[in-house]
Order: structure tokens, then sequence, then C-alpha cells
């Protein structure tokens, strides 16, 4: 990886869309540097967005998670590591799972020049040593506006632990984060 933890801002903003936004949050909530994640959606053409606006496929948005992260204790590298390798299938395209759509796309949003070069970077770099037996398909853009989700999105996984979509989609996840990080993986502690 190209970046190093560093210590030029207190915290710096990340944006990733990697299916189901539950899953995407409840992953990142227990990555160490991590201060704050937010459910919501990113990359449309509308100056809004509602859950039954994007899930109708209507206004160009995915469903995104906002990773408020300590660029001193975590890379942004890093971040990309864990998105890449836990949360989603980066070769699926427009969708995750049991979910289709463009809402369900793989996208990094980049909100610095600095992130852009690392995420290329990055990718480069996966599809160079063939780490997936098909190519990236993420969209790497800028980040031009982010929606909070509602307030029923937040800490879905959380709050629905016996839900069957969380027990089939997302626990593995988090498993896997735990089994392939475990320097970086705690426990989540609601804020």
């Amino acid at each position: 990886m190209i970046d190093e933890p560093h210590a030029t801002a207190a915290h710096e903003t990340a944006v990733f869309a990697g299916g189901c936004f539950w899953g995407v949050q409840t992953v990142f909530q227990r990555v160490k540097g991590v201060t704050a994640t937010t459910a919501g959606y990113s990359g449309g053409a509308a100056n809004t967005a509602t859950y039954e606006q994007v899930s109708s496929e209507g206004t160009g948005h995915a469903e995104a998670v906002k990773i408020v992260f300590d660029p001193a204790k975590i890379s942004y590298g890093t971040l990309l590591r864990v998105f890449f390798s836990v949360v989603h299938d980066p070769t699926e395209l427009n969708r995750q799972g049991p979910d289709v759509g463009t809402s369900y796309r793989s996208a990094i949003f980049y909100t610095t020049p600095e992130q852009q070069k690392v995420a290329e970077a990055y990718i480069a770099q996966l599809d160079g040593a063939h780490a997936f037996p098909k190519k990236i398909v993420t969209q790497l853009v800028p980040l031009k506006a982010f929606y909070n989700g509602e307030d029923y999105h937040q800490d879905y996984a959380e709050k629905n632990p016996n839900n069957p979509y969380i027990q089939i989609c997302d626990v593995p996840k988090t498993a896997a984060l735990k089994v392939q990080f475990p320097e970086l993986f705690q426990d989540y502690k609601h804020k």
C-alpha cells in the first residue's frame, strides 16, 4: 500500500458504496481508527435522496456509508483493504448478493485528490495481481454530495441482529473482518 497513517488532520472522511449499506456500516463500525459511520446515499443526479427514491432506482444514487476516521490511527489505504477484502465483491456490476440494481453498485466517492490517487493505485495493484477472478468494476468518482439515510437504517445490523438478512449477508462480513484483520478489529460500542 502506498500510504501510511499520518497526522495531518484530526479526522478525514471516506465514502464507500458496496451493496446494502447495513453491511458496509456494520463492518466499518468495528475498525479501529474509525470514529463514526453514517448510512446514506451518494452518487446520484437528484439533489436529495430517500430510501424510497433510491430503491426505485430512479435517482442514480447508491446506498453508501460515510466513514469518519482518524488518519493518525488508520490510513485511507487500510480502509480500502477492508472495503475490497471483506465488505463486498468489487467484480459484481450493480449487485451484491441478493440485492440488484445500480443503488447496490460498488463505488468509491473520493473526497480529496490524495484519496483518488491512492484508490486508483490500489485498484490497479489488485487488477494487476489478478486478486479477483474477474476485473474490478468499482466506480471511482468524486464525492458531490452525501445524504444521510433515515434513522431506522442507522446501526440497522446492530439493532436487528436476528434479522435473517443480517444473519446471512452481514454477520459473515464482521466475522471475516475479525479473521483477516485481527489487529484492526474492535467490538462496536454504540455512541
